[in-house]
């Protein structure tokens, strides 16, 4: 008597999207094709993270809401291994440590409670330039993020702002602004 197996959460997924290419899909959807396993928002995460799958979230597309994902085309098929290898212990902690253990898109660091999430701040490595959009996993492309920044930032971050035009936009604030600023630095940096 053969047993059949029984297919993934994350399988499922797969087949649910690509029988859905282009069309508008809402969470409550994904969870129902995974036999309603709470864990959908990881293996799409996965998908497009380890395997390239081009799905888009709100963060990619004004024209979608919270919960709602867009597979725009069919995954070639193949395994792109860049989105598969994953980065070294040592270049992460050389961008924590170049980064100074701190998000360098809210300046929150790790055991900081996050005022949106109301959590405990977990660091982790984001590209500047997304590999979906040809990043590199290098040194001079990647950045300490938040938790909350990182998934924020997914495939619509810019490039990282020059320190000519940092000082232009401090310039242009009001000093209780440029007050703030100067206070964060001190902090951060001492003086």
């Amino acid at each position: 008597m053969t047993e059949k197996k029984k297919s993934s959460s994350k399988e499922k997924i797969r087949q649910f999207l690509l029988a859905n290419i282009g069309r508008v899909i809402k969470s409550h959807e994904l969870q129902a094709a995974a036999d309603g396993a709470v864990q959908y928002s990881r293996r799409l995460r996965e998908l497009r993270e380890q395997e390239g799958w081009k799905i888009l979230t709100h963060n990619d597309s004004l024209e979608l809401k919270p919960g709602e994902y867009l597979l725009t085309e069919a995954p070639s098929g193949t395994l792109d291994l860049a989105f598969v290898r994953g980065l070294s212990s040592k270049l992460r902690a050389e961008v924590l440590d170049r980064n100074g253990f701190t998000c360098q898109m809210c300046g929150l660091t790790p055991g900081d409670i996050d005022p949106g999430t109301r959590r405990k701040v977990r660091l982790h490595i984001g590209h500047i330039k997304d590999k979906s959009l040809g990043g590199k996993d290098e040194l001079s492309n990647l950045r300490s993020l938040c938790s909350t920044c990182n998934q924020g930032a997914k495939n619509i971050t810019a490039e990282k702002p020059t320190a000519i035009w940092l000082l232009s936009q401090i310039r242009r604030a009001g000093q209780d602004e440029q007050r703030a600023v100067y206070n964060w630095l001190r902090g951060r940096f001492g003086g």
